[in-house]
Order: structure tokens, then C-alpha cells, then sequence
């Protein structure tokens, strides 16, 4: 057997997009300051269990601030990544999902019960985002074989991502939950792909709030 390669899957700390309700997509919001708190926390646990060699980042504040705060616990260095960037949620950015419920209700009930059929004007699918991110991975893991490695992301990210290294089959955007400021964890072997062995560990945090929709 080969060595096995770690990704620790990281979703960002929390941002004022999270806490007001809102879609957020590319819109870029800065870490809240329960954010910074939960990204240190994150930090410590990561750097307690693994020496990183690399951190990879969606290039959004929220990510990249999350990210940077890691890198720097662990003595690793940080770049950015386009691969793991949010969905382009095109004319819901930034908007209440409230407001979304009422002006869309068609979409609305897709996002709710089917999102990976979701298609709006100027936005990404979910099948985009999930090729991009999925590419993005397996080109670290040939990168980086044998060494643990984080990727900073966000959850319409990270969810369609493990479904592709699982080969989830839709809908499979539902199946999986990711809190601010998570991470999973992925191994991959040559041989056998790849195996999820935690799935929104959050034991390090004192305050989050999940999000259901």
C-alpha cells in the first residue's frame, strides 16, 4: 500500500453573509469577529494533529483570512486557488434568502429538494462548480502524495466536491452538512481513491450557527 494523501477540508469561519441570511456566492464578505475567533480554533486543532505542508484557498476574504489564519499556526505556506472559489450564484448574490424565497419560488423549491438541477442566468451549476473543485483536488493530491494538505473552501463548494470523491450520484447536495469553520477529512490512496474519515468536525468551536437552506 502507498502512503495515504490527507486533505483537510475546511470551510470558512463565519462571515456577515451567514449570520444576516443571505446567499453569498462571490460576494465578499470578511470574517466577523466570531469568525476570527473560530478560525483560531480551527488553527490550533489542525496544527495539533498535523504538519501541514500547504494551504489552499477559495481567493474570497472569508476563505483567504480563515486560510491565512491556519498557514500561519502551522508553518505552512498559503496560495490561493480559483479551483475552490464559491459558486456564481448570479442574481441571488449577496441577497436574503428571504427575498430569494419570494421572487423565485420556482427556484426556490429546486434549491430546497434539488439544487444540482438549479439553473439561473448568469450563475454556475452545481455540475460546474463540482468539476472545477474536484479537478482542482486531484491535481494536489498528485502534488502533495504521501503529506496532509488543507483546502480552504465554502459549502456549495465542499459538498458537491465530496460527493465527486465518493461518486455520490444526485441529489447529493443534501446528504451532507458543513458548519463554518469545519473541516473534514479525505484520504486518498492510488489504488482505492478516495475514503472520507471525518465529516464536519466542529469539536474545536464554541459558537456557530447552522445553516439548513
Amino acid at each position: 500500500m502507498e502512503a495515504m494523501t490527507t486533505a483537510v477540508i475546511v470551510r470558512h469561519g463565519e462571515c456577515p453573509g451567514n449570520r444576516e441570511g443571505l446567499f453569498r456566492g462571490r460576494k465578499d464578505f470578511p470574517l466577523n469577529e466570531n469568525g476570527v475567533k473560530q478560525a483560531q480554533a480551527l488553527a490550533t486543532a489542525i496544527s495539533k494533529r498535523w504538519g501541514i505542508s500547504a494551504v489552499y484557498s477559495s481567493p474570497l476574504s472569508r476563505a483567504m483570512e480563515t486560510a491565512r489564519i491556519v498557514a500561519e499556526r502551522c508553518n505552512a505556506p498559503l496560495y490561493s486557488d480559483e479551483s475552490f472559489n464559491n459558486i456564481n450564484l448570479g442574481p441571488w448574490e449577496g441577497r436574503p434568502k428571504v427575498e430569494v424565497e419570494k421572487e423565485f419560488p420556482k427556484e426556490w423549491q429546486t434549491w430546497l429538494l434539488s439544487p444540482e438541477d438549479l439553473r439561473l442566468p448568469g450563475a454556475e451549476s452545481l455540475g460546474d462548480v463540482q468539476r472545477r473543485a474536484f479537478e482542482g483536488l486531484e491535481a494536489l493530491i498528485r502534488r502533495h502524495r504521501g503529506e496532509p494538505f488543507v483546502v480552504v473552501s465554502h459549502r456549495a463548494v465542499i459538498k458537491p466536491l465530496i460527493a465527486a470523491c465518493l461518486k455520490i450520484s444526485p441529489p447529493y447536495f443534501w446528504r451532507t452538512h458543513v458548519d463554518t469553520a469545519s473541516y473534514s477529512v479525505l484520504v486518498h490512496n492510488g489504488a482505492r481513491g478516495y475514503c472520507l474519515t471525518q465529516l464536519n468536525e466542529t469539536d474545536h468551536l464554541e459558537s456557530f450557527i447552522q445553516e439548513w437552506v
